[in-house]
């Protein structure tokens, strides 16, 4: 019920934010896949709490174990069960709204929906959830390395404060060498402060992510229901606090003319059919073409502040809700992995599923 991505790389996640632990549970992971733990570890890493003074300071290792699936480190066929345990909740801090509605979260609708919920970070619907996920996409990454394909997710804007230059001329690699993961020093520096000014306000402030994805060859994607970028974007919203996706020239190319936004083809001087522009963002008819697929992915300000909003309770009535608590002032830096693994998660269903499409 809502828990599982994917036709035939599928995973399936599990687990609460203050519960003894979360986990996933991959399906259709093809035999024989060299797994490189240490990567995924890394991946976990890159997406953990208390990085620094800019996130939330709950402290998890997200160390993972492998539950199922492995043998002398590589994949059977078999489903994967891989299990990271929480080993830093602080349940008490969460008591004081067990019987009120936080504003722009998930309480009012989930115990609508259920008719109870776990209040305690949110439970289900704590970002917290999106580690199994990472851990996941790091496999499809290992994946989609042996197809030569590459996922880079960088920080283009925090609040009003914008990254100009399109990827093309920015070094991506530059992004994992500052706290924000913004692959301008400059800017990456004026965020950070910015954020960190935001913090010591008790507020939060939203920004924007964008992904680079290369070495994706021409025929990934399904036709009509099951576009590549239609599933891009149900992956990009899937994740917490996601309020916009756009790919490729996005809303900007509602203000061009057909002669302007329509990329031509040529071949080049290996024989390859190319588009002299990239307007459609390397996907045509949801299906790639081949060229670089781009897309950018925008975030909500975190819900949980360090100011008394108005609310309610479970019964309606009136309440000030007073934030407490470890949470992140700017959720965008650590959403970086996140992105870059949903994205792997698609591209991987979609490898899989492109080659059956041609047997």
């Amino acid at each position: 019920m809502g828990s599982t991505y994917g036709k035939l790389f599928k995973i399936s996640t599990f687990g609460e934010s203050h519960g003894p632990g979360i986990g996933v549970i991959i399906d259709g992971c093809p035999a024989g896949l060299s797994v490189d733990t240490e990567f995924i570890q890394h991946e976990l890493d890159r997406r953990k709490p208390g990085q620094s003074r800019i996130t939330t300071q709950r402290r998890e290792a997200d160390e993972f174990e492998v539950l199922s699936g492995l043998f002398d480190g590589r994949t059977q066929g078999t489903p994967i069960a891989l299990l990271i345990r929480n080993t830093d909740q602080r349940s008490k801090d969460y008591g004081h709204i067990a019987e009120q509605f936080r504003p722009s979260h998930a309480d009012y609708t989930y115990q609508t929906k259920y008719g109870s919920r776990d209040y305690r970070g949110g439970g289900r619907s704590s970002a917290r959830e999106t580690a199994a996920r990472v851990a996941a996409g790091a496999i499809a990454k290992l994946l989609l390395q042996q197809q030569g394909v590459q996922i880079n997710a960088y920080v283009s804007q925090v609040g009003t404060l914008k990254l100009e230059k399109p990827y093309t001329e920015l070094n991506l690699a530059l992004a994992e060498e500052n706290a924000v993961r913004c692959p301008d020093p400059d800017m990456a520096e004026q965020m950070f402060q910015y954020i960190d000014e935001i913090r010591k306000r008790g507020d939060s402030v939203g920004g924007v992510v964008d992904c680079v994805m290369t070495g994706v060859p021409a025929g990934w994607g399904e036709p009509v229901f099951d576009k590549l970028h239609a599933e891009l974007g149900k992956a990009m919203l899937s994740i917490n606090a996601v309020k916009g996706f756009e790919y490729g020239s996005g809303f900007a190319g509602a203000e061009l003319f057909g002669s302007q936004h329509n990329d031509e083809f040529y071949t080049d001087t290996e024989g390859r059919v190319r588009t002299k522009t990239n307007h459609s963002g390397g996907i045509q008819g949801g299906i790639s073409n081949g060229e670089t697929i781009y897309f950018r992915t925008a975030f909500k300000p975190v819900a949980t502040i360090m100011q008394d909003q108005d609310s309610v309770d479970v019964h309606g009535q009136p309440v000030i809700v007073s934030g407490k608590g470890r949470h992140d002032p700017c959720v965008v830096p650590r959403a970086v992995p996140i992105v870059e693994a949903m994205a792997a998660l698609v591209l991987a269903d979609m490898h899989l599923r492109n080659k059956v499409a041609r047997v």
